[in-house]
C-alpha cells in the first residue's frame, strides 16, 4: 500500500536519523514519498485518531513512534508483495553477496548489515528487488525457497538496506521461528532509541 511509504518516511526520521522531536509537513512528506498530499493526509488520519501524532498549524509532530510502528506492522501484508520465491543451493552469505545492484535488503540480512550482529542463525534472504533480475541471476534448483523477492517501490530505492521500521514490520510478518528472535532484539534497539 502506498500509505506505507508515509509511515516509513516518518519512522526513518525518528529511528534511523534519531530526530525524536522532528516536525513534519504534509507537503514535504508528499514530495519525499512521491505521493499526493491527499494520500499523505489519508495515511495520517488513523495516526491522528489513535493520538500518535499531534497536529500543528503547518504540520505535525509524533507523540508515540512505537504505536505507529505497531499499527503499521499490523496492517502490513507482506505476502501480497512477494513477486517470487527461489530455492537456491547456496549459503546465505553467498546469496547476499550476489544479489543484483537494484536490491534493498530487509529482514534478517538487513538486520545483520545494519547492526553488525545477528540474534540467531537464519536460512532465508528477504529482499526488495526486480523479479526478472533475480530469476536471471539465481537458478532455483533446491526444494525449499530461501530467496524471497518483494516488490520494489521507488521510495525504497533511497536505501540500500531497509530502514529500521521497514525491517521491523517485515520481520513481524514472517513466520519463521527465528523471525521472533530478530524481532525481540530489534524491539530492544528501538526501545533504546525512543525511550
Amino acid at each position: 500500500m502506498k500509505i506505507e511509504r508515509v509511515y516509513r518516511e516518518i519512522l526513518h526520521k525518528i529511528l534511523d536519523e534519531k530526530e525524536l522531536d522532528a516536525k513534519f509537513k504534509q507537503r514535504e512528506l508528499s514530495k519525499s514519498t512521491g505521493l499526493s498530499i491527499s494520500t499523505v493526509n489519508y495515511a495520517l488520519k488513523p495516526l491522528a485518531d489513535m493520538n500518535t501524532i499531534a497536529k500543528k498549524r503547518f504540520g505535525f509532530t509524533v507523540i508515540d513512534a512505537k504505536k505507529i510502528l505497531f499499527y503499521w506492522a499490523s496492517i502490513r501484508k507482506l505476502t501480497r508483495d512477494i513477486t517470487c520465491k527461489l530455492a537456491v543451493n547456496e549459503k546465505v552469505e553467498k546469496i547476499e553477496a550476489s544479489v543484483p545492484s537494484r536490491t534493498v535488503f530487509t529482514a534478517y540480512s538487513a538486520f545483520k548489515f545494519k547492526f553488525k550482529t545477528i540474534p540467531s542463525e537464519y536460512s532465508e534472504v528477504v529482499v526488495y528487488g526486480n523479479k526478472e533480475d533475480f530469476e536471471e541471476r539465481f537458478k532455483s534448483t533446491g526444494k525449499y525457497p530461501n530467496v524471497i523477492v518483494l516488490k520494489l517501490d521507488e521510495h525504497l530505492l533511497k536505501f540500500k538496506i531497509a530502514p529500521i521500521a521497514q525491517i521491523f514490520v517485515d520481520l513481524w510478518n514472517l513466520n519463521t521461528w527465528y523471525a521472533g528472535e530478530f524481532l525481540k532484539k530489534l524491539e530492544e534497539i528501538i526501545n533504546g532509541i525512543v525511550e
